[in-house]
């Protein structure tokens, strides 16, 4: 069953690409037409991409690895962020930390201050500060959480990135290329598609054509730690019903012990 319908992504304007006259020839494959001087998008080709990301998504997902989700643009920052927090994904809806991907350490570095500076507030150490050192910590602590806080638990690189418009979002994608690292990509018209490994052609200017494809793939990622969960509570019930026969047959060890004990003592009496 698809993940999502023609007729949704028509509602919500997916289909809406650039003008003519700023087209990427390398989307050609997912553009149906030109209308009024704009290129309008294959929706049918879109529904089957939105499968093949959302399968893709699953499985990342169910195997406990983290998907990243980067959007920059106005239009898209809140929805990222909401369905992105949703499934418990870190998301970049600031600017993108140049490096954050091929300079993973140093990030991870800045990640720990704000920790430090928590943990230092938390246990009276500033409070001996003047109130100019406090403030200026505390204006530190907030440029970090406002460009960092989302990703503070991304502990090591993740396994995807899922990007919302690759023309604004470059950077992100060449440091992901580099790494190896899969990019699934809402592509517009204007776009390069060649270094994405997913590509949902699709208008990302809009916010709803966003929200309904993050919908779709976020519901998949959201089956995926699902069924991630139950498969760890099924080995956690086969390997308590695995230890209960060995703990049966210590317990009758020990009752057999006791019998012969007893037994012993018994033989003893009697011939005293």
């Amino acid at each position: 069953m698809s993940r999502t319908n023609f007729d949704t992504l028509l509602e919500a304007g997916c289909h809406f690409g650039h003008l003519k006259r700023k087209w990427n020839p390398a989307m050609a494959p997912y553009i149906f037409m030109e209308r009024n001087g704009i290129h309008i998008i294959d929706l049918h080709k879109t529904v089957a991409k939105i499968d093949d990301a959302a399968e893709a998504l699953k499985q990342i997902a169910k195997s406990g690895k983290k998907i990243l989700f980067v959007a920059t643009k106005k239009q898209a920052k809140q929805v990222v962020a909401e369905k992105a927090a949703a499934v418990n994904m870190p998301y970049v809806i600031e600017r993108w930390p140049g490096g954050m991907l091929t300079n993973f350490p140093t990030i991870r570095k800045a990640v720990k201050k704000m920790a430090n500076i928590d943990k230092l507030t938390a246990d009276g150490t500033y409070s001996n500060l003047s109130k100019r050192e406090i403030l200026q910590i505390s204006r530190q602590r907030a440029k970090l959480e406002k460009n960092l806080g989302s990703i503070a638990d991304l502990t090591r690189l993740p396994s995807a990135l899922f990007v919302v418009d690759v023309l604004k979002e470059q950077i992100a994608v060449r440091e992901a290329n580099r790494l190896g690292i899969p990019v699934f990509a809402i592509v517009d018209t204007n776009s390069n598609p060649d270094n994405i490994d997913f590509v949902i052609p699709a208008n990302d200017d809009a916010n709803k054509s966003v929200e309904v494809i993050l919908e779709a793939c976020c519901a998949a990622i959201a089956e995926g730690l699902e069924e991630r969960k139950a498969e760890k509570v099924d080995a956690e019930a086969a390997g308590e019903a695995e230890n209960k026969p060995r703990k049966r047959t210590a317990k009758a060890r020990v009752e057999k012990s006791e019998e012969a004990t007893e037994e012993t003592v018994e033989t003893a009496e009697a011939e005293a």
